[in-house]
């Protein structure tokens, strides 16, 4: 298999299935729908909506159910990016190899591009409803909105914001992890296998699995922000060094950190090689996480 040039085609289909749910710039309000679109054609590697088809495929799933869901997905992880960008937050300028939402249209549309967004992603989740009779589509909502909320990655933000400048435990540090990066990929995978029909057991080894690559997604983070440049990795480097944050590279130095990331993936593949469906791809998938440079 070429992964690369699968990986191109991938995420060439969710860019198109983003346009196909994006809002219209029109009336007078047009200027936030400007800074919406704005914020979520930046790019990115839509590595959570590709990691819900992915699961969803993996379970048998054929329909475009899953469409309306992967693009409410990437809006709200979009968000959160918006609103970590502002000044009260991280305040950086450039995510993605270009000017950040509040830099190019002001912090006030910057806060108003994210709280849309959030809004806007269940306005788009909801429009499952109007495809097709699928009994999962209730749960994949609570699912959705559980992991993008105060129980989920909000809880995890504010843990992170709150810990800025203080000594942070690594109990403290597992739980941002889990819970800021690793929430939206479990809500992704999980939300795929619910809507393929996968019972409650293969869900809960999903979202172990999902748990796995979360935790190892931002360690990995972790070791770019302080191993990499600004050019290769589209947003400063040191910035966690520059908001005095503790990370796992502080706790652990890279060497460990790096040992981190091959065992957590490892058993994530692990599990999800015990699943009978195609799941070449999803496997390459995680170990392209590892070993990313952006």
């Amino acid at each position: 298999m070429n992964f690369k040039a699968e990986m191109e085609q991938r995420v060439s289909k969710i860019e198109q299935i983003l346009q196909e749910y994006l809002p219209k710039e029109e009336g007078f309000q047009e200027n936030i729908m400007s800074a919406m679109n704005y914020s979520i054609t930046a790019g990115g590697k839509r590595i959570r909506p590709m990691l819900m088809m992915e699961t969803y495929q993996l379970f048998g799933g054929k329909s475009k159910v899953i469409e309306p869901f992967m693009a409410a997905m990437e809006m709200i992880h979009t968000y959160s990016l918006v609103h970590d960008d502002l000044p009260a937050m991280d305040n950086d300028e450039y995510r993605r190899g270009r000017k950040t939402t509040h830099i190019v249209y002001g912090h006030a549309m910057g806060i108003l591009a994210g709280d849309a967004l959030l809004n806007y992603a269940f306005e788009t989740a909801f429009r499952a409803f109007d495809m097709e009779e699928n009994k999962g589509i209730p749960k994949a909502l609570q699912v959705l909105a559980g992991k993008a909320g105060i129980y989920g990655m909000i809880g995890g933000q504010v843990v992170d914001v709150e810990a800025v400048g203080k000594p942070l435990e690594r109990e403290r540090l597992d739980f941002i992890y889990r819970l800021k990066t690793g929430a939206l990929i479990e809500a992704s995978m999980m939300i795929g296998a619910i809507l393929a029909g996968a019972s409650e057991k293969q869900v809960e080894q999903v979202r172990s699995a999902a748990a796995d690559i979360g935790l190892a997604f931002q360690i990995q983070d972790d070791i770019l922000d302080v191993t990499s440049t600004t050019e290769v990795l589209g947003k400063p480097v040191f910035s966690d060094e520059k908001n005095n944050k503790t990370t796992y590279v502080t706790f652990e130095g890279l060497e460990a950190s790096a040992k981190d990331v091959e065992g957590l993936s490892k058993h994530a593949i692990e599990t999800v090689n015990g699943f009978h469906g195609e799941k070449e791809f999803l496997v390459e998938l995680i170990q392209y996480l590892i070993h990313r440079e952006k």
